[in-house]
């Protein structure tokens, strides 16, 4: 499964056009597309016109979808969190950290466009979705 981060989702509303957006549109498995209870807050909350903001409601509830916090999640995120910060860095944000956490926990892949996951990569073990690696 490939869980798709609210950077992604929002640079996609927006028609802007990056590498991750381009693979969510033309390459992504739809059947392996999941979303869950904070990327689709963190969505939504953004639009301005009903019209837009029913038709990403409609579209986002069509995936896979995850309770992507708890208290299980949450424990461990607070655990992610205290590990970095040891290494002297800090995540900008607690529900990036709540999302990888998930992410990792569940062995899924995240597709996103927020410097604050590269660390969690790098770090946690977080797996990205790379679209298109660069050629050597």
């Amino acid at each position: 499964m490939i869980l798709i981060d609210s950077s992604v989702w929002i640079d996609f509303f927006n028609g802007k056009i990056t590498t991750q957006t381009v693979y969510l549109r033309d390459y992504a498995n739809r059947s392996e597309i999941a979303t869950g209870d904070l990327v689709l807050c963190e969505v939504l909350q953004g639009f301005r016109s009903n019209t837009d903001y029913q038709a990403a409601h409609e579209l986002l509830l069509d995936f896979q979808f995850y309770n992507l916090g708890g208290k299980v999640i949450a424990l461990q995120a607070a655990q992610n969190y205290r590990q970095l910060r040891q290494q002297g860095i800090t995540v900008r944000k607690t529900i990036d950290m709540l999302i990888a956490t998930f992410c990792i926990n569940q062995g899924f892949q995240l597709l996103h466009s927020d410097r604050d996951f590269d660390v969690m990569e790098e770090h946690l073990g977080l797996r990205v979705v790379h679209p298109f690696p660069k050629s050597s």
